[in-house]
């Protein structure tokens, strides 16, 4: 009994000391934090490094920082170092260092108009490239100077899409896709398995986005390098160049190195010969808060991310898998913002291509309930907020995209692989005991009987036309007959969208911050407060792992390791093998 006692004492005085040790250091790390705040001297060139992953929110963990693990840059983070720079009176200029900055079109028009808002402070911005593409040279072209260094190039020779089968190879290997689609026209995805080409809508849809794409690039470029539409295609054509060809067809201002841009900075900025260019990175400025320069403040309005494909669960972030919505997450986050009577509005930001019709309407009925309770809610879409992206859209207040968003896509479908013909291939047998009419519904080996699949297709309508089609109908206020027909499976772009009804507005994040003040009846002339939901897990949690959030954890930190040592093609092979996993478990 003796020993049991102190036994006890000891653990718990061990407790209590280990609590002590850790607010300690988590005392010290935050006082360190606001000591070692970089400063900012006047007349500061910032410099940012527009490249890598770029996902779409990133929580920043101040002790995280403190204790030196590495902080990943986000989309909307270098929005908002633009949008910091933009009041800082410390800052005289922007250099944009871009280099194959992992973002999609719509993303590249957001981050224009982020240059662009910027370049209202009268303050000037710079963009520098070694190597520029389509992409490159598109976001470039928002800045006043383009520089690129001597042995540099431009690929700016048009645009090009491939659609890959894989038919022929599942043929080979016995494999059968058995699926059904509503909308087969335009609901494209299940083509890749079950032909060998293009079909007349998707050969149809992916013409349309690209004389979309070109169209928006050339006259970009035409703007930005006054030239006409002629010239540019002339230009486009004639494609690629090196630097000093690309200054002579006026395509950048300058074949310099990046040290003799700097020394142009210089000069623009007014500074003496003698003195360097007193620059910040953006990895330094991120540490600058922005309310310290008098953003951030205010009502208070949530923001709620919604990025990667759709399913039921917790929102995860695999190195092979990628980043998954899960509507526990979001609906949780939802309604959270939605009970807390501080918050005015909700923002959903949706970079999702779909997924799980369940988890999406799911995550519908959470945005009815918060709008049900007064609070608006604007969507704001990435990149592509398609197929059960627009779902978890369609009932918003208002819905916001770039007018290269890629949206719509709104039908379903379903399938199951029929490996019957490899089994034989490789002389596997087996045999199925089984009690129901249609227990053998997800047989492998076997593809639907005329009962089964009648019992799928009635499932798949069910979810098209009792769900999906009247929910984008009362969000967007239409007839189901009207939204039937712009529907199908159809993709759009951003400005198709806006054609349709699909959308309400052309823009970003900024203007799905100006729209739910708007609703909120808040002033246009003062700033919020963005509110993260859910609210970014503490360092030491995120590390040690949560038994019901698999956002960052240890597992995670160990995949992540053995992703970064294997070849891409390998990485590749790995993604896949975890999506027929999720797949073998419903998802």
């Amino acid at each position: 009994m003796a020993a049991s006692k102190t036994a006890k004492i000891l653990l718990i005085g061990g407790g209590v000391l280990a609590l002590l040790f850790i607010v300690g250091i988590v005392a010290l790390v935050l006082m360190a934090d606001r000591i070692g705040r970089p400063s900012v001297p006047t007349n500061s060139v910032l410099v940012l490094n527009v490249s890598g992953d770029l996902p779409d929110y990133v929580p920043e963990d101040q002790i995280a920082k403190a204790l030196g693990v590495g902080q990943t840059q986000s989309f909307t983070g270098l929005l908002t170092q633009l949008r910091k720079a933009k009041i800082d009176s410390r800052i005289g200029a922007v250099l944009l260092d871009i280099n194959f900055p992992g973002i999609g079109w719509g993303k590249a028009d957001e981050l224009r108009d982020a240059i662009a808002d910027f370049k209202t402070s009268g303050k000037p911005v710079y963009a520098y490239m070694e190597i520029g593409m389509n992409r490159e040279y598109y976001i470039a072209t928002a800045a006043d100077k383009i520089f690129v260094p001597p042995p540099g190039d431009l690929y700016i020779n048009g645009f090009a899409a491939e659609a890959m089968f894989y038919k022929g190879s599942l043929d080979k290997l016995g494999v059968e896709a058995d699926v059904i689609q509503i909308g087969p026209k335009y609901k494209n995805a299940p083509d890749q398995y079950t032909k060998t080409a293009m079909g007349e809508g998707q050969r149809e849809v992916i013409n349309a986005i690209l004389d979309e794409y070109y169209s928006r690039f050339s006259n970009a470029i035409a703007s930005s390098r006054k030239k006409s539409a002629t010239d540019v295609a002339a230009i486009i054509d004639n494609a690629p160049y090196n630097a000093p060809q690309a200054k002579e067809q006026g395509l950048i201002d300058d074949a310099i190195y990046m040290d003799q841009v700097y020394e142009a900075l210089k000069t623009q900025l007014g500074y003496s010969a003698d003195d360097p260019l007193r620059t910040i990175s953006g990895g330094q400025y991120r540490e600058i808060p922005s309310d310290s320069v008098g953003l951030n403040n205010g009502e208070r309005v949530a923001v709620i991310f919604a990025s990667g494909a759709i399913n039921v669960g917790h929102s995860s972030n695999s190195p092979f898998g990628g980043e998954m919505v899960g509507s526990d997450t979001v609906v949780k986050a939802i309604n959270e913002a939605a009970a807390d009577t501080g918050i005015k509005a909700i923002i959903l930001r949706v970079d999702s291509p779909g997924g799980s019709a369940l988890a999406s309407d799911l995550m519908w009925r959470a945005i009815e309930n918060a709008k049900a309770k007064g609070k608006p809610v604007v969507v704001s879409m990435g990149d592509v907020a398609a197929s059960g992206g627009y779902y978890i859209s369609a009932n918003a207040d208002k819905i916001v995209a770039e007018p290269a968003t890629i949206t719509g896509s709104i039908g379903v479908f379903m399938g199951k692989p029929v490996v019957k013909g490899m089994y034989d291939w490789l002389g596997i047998t087996n045999e199925y005991v089984m009690r129901g009419k249609n227990a053998g519904i997800f047989r492998a080996t076997e593809k639907w009987t005329p009962e089964e699949r009648a019992k799928m297709e009635e499932q798949t309508n069910h979810i098209y036309f009792t769900n999906f089609v009247p929910k984008v109908s009362k969000g967007r206020n239409m007839t189901d007959e009207q939204v039937n027909t712009i529907a199908q499976g159809r993709v759009w772009t951003g400005t198709q969208a806006k054609a349709n009804g699909l959308i309400d507005e052309f823009g970003g994040f900024e203007k799905a911050i100006e729209i739910a003040k708007q609703l909120a009846n808040l002033p246009a002339d003062k700033d919020v407060r963005r509110v993260v939901f859910p609210a970014p897990r503490p360092f030491f949690e995120s590390f040690f792992g949560d038994p019901e959030e698999s956002t960052v954890s240890a597992e995670y930190k160990a995949q992540k390791a053995l992703a970064d040592s294997l070849p891409k093609e390998a990485r590749k092979a790995l993604r896949y093998a975890e999506l027929f996993d999720k797949m073998q478990r419903g998802e």
